[in-house]
């Protein structure tokens, strides 16, 4: 899924700080299900957005409401004509969601309220674990199912490198080294052989630095004990 993280309140406000009839929109769908766009979220947004209007005298009114997704036309068409209404609108959608809502209707002033991190998946609660990067020509057919180009800190296609100690990254003790992984994946499968093939170099114009991330919400997190 999609993860994201809302963005400073001071960031939102000052976006917000021109207009007077501002809406915060929430998504119920990737950012709502990782705690950062639902409508929870929206409800909490836009009431702190109210009082830091309120306390630097600002006029205006923020209200609030969610859609199923901001990703798809037919959504955004089911509340358009309210949306209308706003001089501004606070997206706590993906940059997918905020990007569509202006395509399909350019007439919107429509302003990100949340930074999209990466896609993964839960680990526990209030932790997810990045995964993919999308970078348009998956390889995980070669590798059994773990990514190179995401879980590699180096993304390198023809590993592993020669930084990796006892199946941890160089980078950190904490990161798996996803050619450690991948090594263990083709053992087991009867495919090590695979790893004298040459992968050719990638098509880099689109690319992630820093190795996987991990994105954290301290509040809604559960301590294992660990």
């Amino acid at each position: 899924m999609i993860i994201a993280e809302r963005k400073p309140l001071e960031e939102i406000a000052a976006m917000a700080a021109p207009y007077e009839r501002i809406c915060v929109l929430g998504c119920n769908t990737c950012v709502g299900v990782c705690m950062a766009g639902g409508e929870k979220e929206a409800e909490e947004t836009a009431a702190l957005l109210r009082i830091h209007r309120k306390r630097e005298n600002q006029g205006g009114v923020v209200e609030v409401f969610s859609l199923e997704r901001q990703c798809e036309y037919e959504f955004i068409d089911q509340v358009l004509e309210k949306l209308k209404n706003y001089d501004q609108i606070v997206s706590l959608a993906c940059g997918v969601g905020v990007q569509t809502m202006i395509e399909h209707v350019p007439s919107l002033r429509v302003v990100p309220g949340l930074n999209t991190t990466s896609m993964g998946y839960p680990t526990e609660q209030g932790v997810w674990a990045e995964r993919c990067v999308g970078c348009g020509n998956c390889v995980l057919h070669l590798t059994m199912g773990v990514c190179p180009i995401t879980r590699c800190c180096k993304s390198i296609l023809n590993g592993p490198c020669g930084g990796s100690a006892e199946g941890k990254c160089e980078i950190s003790d904490d990161i798996d080294c996803a050619w450690h992984l991948i090594h263990e994946r083709l053992s087991a499968f009867g495919r090590i052989s695979d790893l004298e093939e040459i992968q050719p170099p990638k098509d880099w114009s689109s690319s992630h630095h820093g190795g996987p991330r991990t994105s954290v919400r301290e509040d809604v997190r559960i301590d294992s004990g660990e």
